[in-house]
Order: C-alpha cells, then sequence, then structure tokens
C-alpha cells in the first residue's frame, strides 16, 4: 500500500481541485444536467448535495454502467489511464495509444503511420470530454484521475487482464513479498541493494521503465526466454509453472523461468502461476497499451451497389402493404378462432403451426407477425378462466385507419419493443424451448442495437443495402462492451438482435431489398410524419373484383378493407400475391348465409363489385346452396333435428356417418339427439347438409364470426433498460435542488463546542467523502470511532478501500489492516505533512 503512495502524491501537486466534489462545484448548471442527462440513475432519489452526488457517481454498480456506454476509442483511453498511475498527464495517455514516436513498435503491434497518430491526437480531447461529462474522469489535463470505480473495473490485474492484456504493476505482484526477496531481486538484476521494500520495489519499477537499462537486461537473456515472454507480452500476462514461489536466484536459475524469475521479470501470481509485471510488458510492446487503437469508427464497406431509391421505396411499399394486410388475415383468423394460452403464458407449438399454416408462413415468421400485433396492441389474452388470445377493441379502432397508418403504427410499436421474436423455440435456461408470446422474449437490448443498425443504414448514400455482417464491425465499436451474452451459436447477443432486426425490416418495410426506404427514415427521424411519406407510394385500393366463370374472383390488387372482408366472408383466398384469387364454394356460400346474408344480398353485392357479369355457374352455386340452407332446424333438446320434409329426415337417420349423433325419430318431422347442438351443426355441414341453428322461439339464429374481442387492453410496456432519460424539466429542478443543498452542506457555521473525548466531528456525507478521497491520494487520516460496545478511540489509519458501509484500512495503533463501520466512524481529520 505504501508503495503507491510516491506517484499519487506527485498526481497530487498538478494544479485543479483536490476532489470530484469540488470539480462538480465549478462546473456550471447545464454541464450538471448534462451529466444526470448522461447518467439518469444518480436522481433516484436526487442527491442532497455534490459530496452526495460525487460519492453516488463513485459506486461501482453507477460507474459499469456509465463504462457501458462509451463507445471503442473512449473505453481505450479510459483503459489507458487505469494502465497509468492516478494523475497522470495528457501526454502519457497519447503515448499509451500510440506508443512512442522514437521507439520500435512490437511487431505484433498493428503498425500506425503519421496520419493514425493525427487521427488519434484529433480524437482524444473528444474521449477526455466525453469522460468528463460523464464524471468519470476528473482532474486538469497534467493530472487526470479515474473515479475510484472505473479504476478498479478497468485496471488490469492478473486474474482480470482486460481489453489491454497487461498485468499488474510491479509494486501490485510484489505485495507480500519478504524484504530478504526483495533484495535477492535486486542483486539477480544488477542493482545495488536497497534500505527497505519501499525503495527496493521503487529501484526495480525504475529499472523496468528505464528503456536503456531494461533493454540492457534483456540483451543479457536467453533466447528461450526471451520467447517465453514474447508469448506473455499481449496477454494473458500469466503462464502455468511448478512452485512459482521458490526464491530463485541468478546462480541457482537452470531454466529460461527460472532465469526471469531471478530477476523479477517474471512475479509469482499463486503457488503455481507468474504474471509479466505491467512495466516490462509495456516497454516489449513498445510503450503501447492496446495491439489496436481505433480512433474512429469503421466505416460500412457495402459490397451491393446502390439501386435507384424509387424502386426501393416502391419495394418496400409493396411490402409494408403486405405487412399490414397479414397481420388483419392473422387477427381476423384468431377472431374466429381463438387459441388457448399456455399455463406459463404464450402460444402452444400446434396453434403456432396452425397459424402459420393459415397465413401461408414460416413458423419464425408468424412467430414476428404474433409479436407485432402484440406490441401494437392488438392482440392480447382475453382473462377469461379458460384464457384465449383474441384481438383487442384497439383492433377494430386500427381497422378505421388507412393503410399508411396502420403500418405507421406497426413500425413504431417494432421500432421500440423489447421483444424478439426469433427467439421462439430456442431453449430456455431449462432447456424447454421458448414459446411464442411468452414471458421469456424481453431483451433490453434490442431496441438500442435496431436503431443503432437502421441508423447505419441511413448514414449511407440513399439507396445502397447493407448486410449485417457488414454494420457489424461499426456496431461493435459504438458500445463494445454491450455485447450481451454468447449463445449456444458462438455469438453475442447484439450481431444476432443485428440480423433478426434486418431481416424484419424487411418483412415489415421499413427497408427495401435491403436499404433503407423513404418512409423509415421519417420515422427515424421523427421530422415528418412517415405515414404521410408512405400513402403516395402505396398502391391505391381497388372497389372492384373481376369473377371467372370457374367460380373464382380475381382482385388485381389490393381491395378496401370493407370489400376485402365481404368477400372474405362468401369466399375463400386461394392464392395471394400481386393478384388475389378468391375461390368460392358451398361451404363458403354458407358461413356468408349463416352470418346473416341472403341469396339476394350475395348477388347484389357481387354485381357491384364485378367488372364482369355475375357468371351463371356462381349464381346458381349461391341459389342452390340458399335451397338447402336452413331446411333442417337444429335445436336444444340436448339437440333436435326438424324438417318439413320427412324423407329429408329419414335420408339424415338411414345415413351411417350419423351414427355417432345417436338419432331417434321423435315424429314425422322432428329427429332428437343427444348431441350438442353446435356438435349437430357442424357433423351435418360435414356430411353436406346446411342446417340453421334455431331459438327457443324458432327463430333462425344468426351466428356472427367475428365477434370474439378481449376486455380494452393496453399495449405491453418495453422492459426498461434501466432507469429513463430524464426531461429537461426534472434536470433544472434536480440541478436547483442540488445547488441549494451544497450551498447549506458547504456555508460557514460556528465553531461547535470540542468534544470532551477529543474526538474529531464530521457529518456522515463528509466523512465518507474524505474518506473516499484519501484512498484516490494515498493520505493518512485521523479518526474518531466507537467499538460495538460504545468505547470511543482515536486511530490513524491508511485508508484502502471504502465499499458496502465499511473502510479497510491500515490501522497504525493496531499494525495491521481492519475494517471500521462507518456508521461508527464519529468524523475525520487530515494529519499535518
Amino acid at each position: 500500500m505504501t508503495t503507491q503512495q510516491g506517484p499519487q502524491r506527485q498526481g497530487r501537486a498538478a494544479a485543479g481541485p483536490r476532489t470530484l466534489a469540488e470539480e462538480l462545484r465549478a462546473r456550471p448548471d447545464d454541464a450538471l444536467a448534462t451529466l444526470l442527462r448522461s447518467r439518469p440513475d444518480l436522481l433516484n432519489p436526487v442527491p442532497g448535495d455534490l459530496t452526495q452526488l460525487s460519492a453516488r457517481l463513485s459506486s461501482r454498480a453507477s460507474a459499469l454502467r456509465a463504462l457501458e456506454r462509451l463507445d471503442r476509442f473512449t473505453l481505450q483511453t479510459a483503459e489507458a489511464l487505469a494502465t497509468a498511475p492516478d494523475g497522470t498527464s495528457l501526454a502519457t495517455v497519447r503515448t499509451l495509444l500510440t506508443g512512442p514516436t522514437k521507439v520500435k513498435p512490437h511487431p505484433g503491434a498493428t503498425p500506425l503511420t503519421p496520419a493514425d497518430r493525427s487521427a488519434v491526437a484529433a480524437a482524444l480531447p473528444r474521449a477526455l470530454a466525453t469522460l468528463r461529462d460523464r464524471a468519470l474522469l476528473w482532474g486538469p489535463d497534467n493530472g487526470l484521475r479515474l473515479v475510484l470505480a472505473a479504476r478498479e473495473a478497468l485496471a488490469p490485474t492478473a486474474a482480470n487482464p482486460g481489453r489491454t492484456g497487461l498485468g499488474p504493476t510491479l509494486a501490485e505482484a510484489t505485495v507480500g513479498m519478504s524484504p530478504a526477496r526483495l533484495q535477492q531481486l535486486l542483486a539477480s538484476a544488477g542493482q545495488p541493494a536497497t534500505p527497505d521494500p519501499v525503495t527496493a520495489v521503487a529501484a526495480l519499477t525504475a529499472l523496468l521503465t528505464d528503456r536503456a537499462r531494461c533493454a540492457a537486461l534483456l540483451e543479457t537473456a536467453p533466447e528461450p526466454a526471451l520467447r517465453l515472454l514474447e508469448r506473455l507480452v499481449w496477454g494473458p500476462p500469466t503462464g502455468t509453472v511448478p512452485d512459482a514461489t521458490r526464491p530463485v536466484t541468478a546462480e541457482d536459475a537452470q531454466s529460461p523461468v527460472e532465469w526471469l524469475l531471478a530477476r523479477g521479470l517474471l512475479l509469482p501470481s499463486s503457488p503455481g502461476s507468474v504474471v509479466l509485471p505491467r512495466e516490462l510488458a509495456l516497454h516489449l510492446r513498445g510503450g503501447r497499451s492496446h495491439r489496436t487503437v481505433e480512433p474512429a469508427p469503421p466505416e460500412p464497406a457495402p459490397a451491393a451497389a446502390p439501386r435507384e431509391t424509387q424502386v426501393v421505396d416502391a419495394a418496400a411499399a409493396g411490402q409494408a402493404h403486405t405487412a399490414v394486410r397479414t397481420v388483419e388475415e392473422l387477427l381476423e383468423a384468431w377472431g374466429l378462432n381463438p387459441p388457448p394460452t399456455l399455463r406459463a403464458g404464450g402460444l402452444g407449438v400446434r396453434d403456432l403451426k396452425r397459424t402459420a399454416q393459415t397465413l401461408e408462413t414460416t413458423e419464425r415468421q408468424t412467430a414476428f407477425w404474433l409479436e407485432l400485433a402484440y406490441a401494437a396492441g392488438l392482440l392480447a389474452p382475453d382473462g377469461e378462466a379458460d384464457e384465449r388470445w383474441a384481438p383487442t377493441p384497439g383492433y377494430d379502432a386500427w381497422l378505421h385507419l388507412d393503410t399508411a397508418e396502420r403500418w405507421s403504427v406497426l413500425a413504431s410499436a417494432w421500432l421500440a419493443a423489447t421483444r424478439v421474436p426469433a427467439l421462439t423455440g430456442t431453449p430456455d435456461g431449462k432447456g424447454k424451448p421458448r414459446a411464442a408470446l411468452g414471458p421469456e422474449l424481453d431483451r433490453t437490448l434490442a431496441p438500442s442495437v435496431r436503431r443503432a443498425a437502421l441508423a447505419l443504414l441511413a448514414e449511407l448514400p440513399p439507396g445502397t443495402p447493407a448486410t449485417a455482417e457488414e454494420l457489424l464491425p461499426t456496431l461493435r465499436w459504438q458500445r463494445p462492451l454491450r455485447g450481451g451474452p454468447v449463445g449456444p451459436d458462438g455469438r453475442e447477443l447484439r450481431d444476432n438482435l443485428a440480423t433478426w432486426a434486418l431481416e424484419e425490416a424487411e418483412l415489415l418495410g421499413i427497408t427495401g431489398r435491403g436499404a433503407l426506404a423513404a418512409p423509415a427514415r421519417a420515422l427515424l427521424t421523427a421530422e415528418s410524419d412517415p405515414a404521410e411519406v408512405l400513402a403516395p407510394l402505396l398502391p391505391q385500393p381497388l372497389d372492384h373484383v373481376i369473377l371467372q366463370p370457374d367460380l373464382t374472383a380475381i382482385a388485381p390488387g389490393p381491395l378496401l378493407t370493407p370489400l376485402a372482408q365481404a368477400l372474405a366472408l362468401c369466399a375463400d383466398i386461394e392464392s395471394k400475391g400481386g393478384a388475389t384469387v378468391y375461390r368460392f364454394t358451398p361451404h363458403s356460400v354458407r358461413r356468408a348465409l349463416d352470418a346473416g346474408r341472403t341469396a339476394a344480398d350475395l348477388q347484389t353485392f357481387l354485381a357491384q363489385h364485378s367488372r364482369t357479369p355475375v357468371p351463371q355457374p356462381l349464381s346458381y352455386l349461391i341459389d342452390d346452396v340458399a335451397r338447402r340452407h336452413g331446411i333442417l332446424r337444429v335445436g336444444a333438446a340436448s339437440s333436435y333435428l326438424r324438417c318439413d320434409d320427412p324423407s329429408l329426415l329419414n335420408e339424415v337417420l338411414a345415413d351411417r356417418r350419423s351414427a355417432e349423433l345417436r338419432l331417434r325419430l321423435l315424429a314425422p318431422t322432428v329427429l332428437a339427439s343427444q348431441a350438442a347442438p353446435d356438435v349437430l351443426l357442424s357433423t351435418l355441414r360435414t356430411m353436406g347438409y346446411a342446417p340453421a341453428a334455431e331459438s327457443a322461439e324458432g327463430d333462425v339464429l344468426i351466428t356472427r364470426p367475428d365477434s370474439h374481442r378481449t376486455p380494452p387492453r393496453t399495449a405491453p410496456v418495453p422492459v426498461p433498460d434501466g432507469p429513463p432519460t430524464p426531461d429537461d424539466t426534472l434536470l433544472a429542478a434536480a440541478v436547483k435542488a442540488i445547488r441549494a443543498g451544497d450551498r447549506a452542506a458547504t456555508a460557514t457555521r460556528r465553531e461547535p463546542a470540542p468534544d470532551p473525548r477529543g474526538l474529531p466531528r464530521t457529518a456522515a456525507a463528509d466523512t465518507l467523502a474524505a474518506l473516499q478521497t484519501a484512498v484516490l491520494l494515498g493520505e493518512r487520516m485521523w479518526i474518531g470511532y466507537l467499538n460495538a460496545e460504545g468505547i470511543a478511540s482515536q486511530r490513524i489509519i491508511d485508508p484502502v478501500k471504502v465499499e458496502g458501509g465499511y473502510v479497510t484500512a491500515f490501522d497504525h495503533h493496531a499494525d495491521e489492516l481492519r475494517t471500521f463501520a462507518l456508521h461508527r466512524i464519529t468524523g475525520v481529520a487530515e494529519l499535518d505533512e
């Protein structure tokens, strides 16, 4: 611990604020607002003053969340700061990133041209400004300091070399080493003895950081030892050897590892492993902290040539229209036959397959349409005892919008949704497949990746398509720590999300032939209404069809919604595409009659909307089905069947297919059945008859096939990715409250009466801030402490760590490392130098 005080005290001499709270106090209000906007977790609750804010900034959870939002170069800058002593200079950070200009770079490092060095120098102020804005860095340019939590997270160690691949410093690696062993290392390295362990560590560190002396020492190393160092130079910096802690001297060394251990060029990190000191690794690397430095994001390089924007917009508009019709077809089908909800939530595999067959799509695409409708609030469970999925009342309101507005609703919901349909069918933590519409499909990373991928497409020249693999290098640069977990396929979640986002964007009409379409640009920028941009690109809906003599109707384009719904009631869709083909069958005509239409209604409807006369075969089909419709009447007995034609009843009774109905003749015109009325209706229709249900009064019952709806439901709220970004009003109020609290906390007060026991007295927040500052600066503190029995005492401590309500420090009274509870510390005071 004491070995680190030298460089820390050197950093303290730099001009500037002594603490982070002092620097925050000097910032203007708009800078504080920028800090709180970038780190909204600091506002829950609003800090009482700037000292509390600085303490909260140094918490590990908050610092890690802020680090995750950094781009690659800003993160590399923070990592370079973490490898250097606290209080380092801007020039040192630049040198760590690029290496000294007069030093030959390591052959394993990416070569840097003068232009590359200029790019790093130009990008470094922006990176440091970002770190300052987010309060991860403070201090002047000649005394830069990372907040303690950020340094602890980024500083490389033997167990966690991080992205730099470096190990601990020589001072850190020799903690606990005996003074005799340190003197042996000095002697083996050809250095004079020193009077104490502190100066011995300083002498070894000076040897490794002096390029000329270190190079001279390495020239005496055997070739196998140099090859061994080359294997560790770019990380990981550790290696496994037997009995690494044995005290080897230069005279006793028999192997390359022993030669290095004897001179402190390798140091034991555990009884069975050794580590390469950070100073030696930087020397071997040519002074560079990273093998590759990336001051700017890689530019996407699409392989495909740009396409005409009119072609892209037309393709996207056609797919947007298809998306709206697909969602409408899906919800119309589920309105007629709502599938049940699984006990654990979601949709069963069989229902998913059945829906995919109805939509004539794959199961994966079907899961996407389901999740899209669910995210838009058009689909939800009905909440009944036997819960089923069904359209919501919002679906009926959505149907009254024009096609462009309906697409805008779907696209906006997709852009903000955290649901990931592509996870349907993948195994969960217990190895079970995830269900469509299930509770395990939310991923908080999805919206940000989706927006980032589309933003990259928007930056390309209009009409330029790009694949996910071409965009991923830039996405990884933007947020290197936000990759998410690695899946069974060996890819990070972010990589898969980007691939799935572009596939879904093509299905939804966000992109056309791989390029971003004009309506999607309006959706991303919110500068104009995407529906207004899409509307002129959509084909105009038609109000007519072409009837064919083969009992089909051809829709040469998209139909008006009321016409499409009415036609789907009396005819079955046979094929889809640019022209939709409908086929009239006895079953489809009977379906329209069951819904209350008459033969005259159907004839009139077809005549009004057909560009050709109604073919005679179709007229005969409608009249024939209508003639037979309702002759048989089904009621509840359990059920009964009556008809004015006794011969028809005898025909039904004699049919072998009616055996399961267990019919019995009650009168010449009445048959009784033990089957339920709906079963009796379904079976008779399967046998080729056209029965009609009737009420207790004998009236024909008209069924409404589209009547099932859920109670009013709201769209599911996306799972938040951390605290929401505060608005300007909240930020202004928070800054005002923090400033007021800070003025009260720093106001000059009358000195209180001295404590009769002579203990220092400070407020709890001041105590915490002073101890955290002492850890950063390596200062010695005087504290008052009450033990569990209430006995007061004074202690002189060297704080090492403040975490979890406790202070870990070297207690000079007990001459050992001890832990003190923060709530038992009465106050702190600095000691005179």
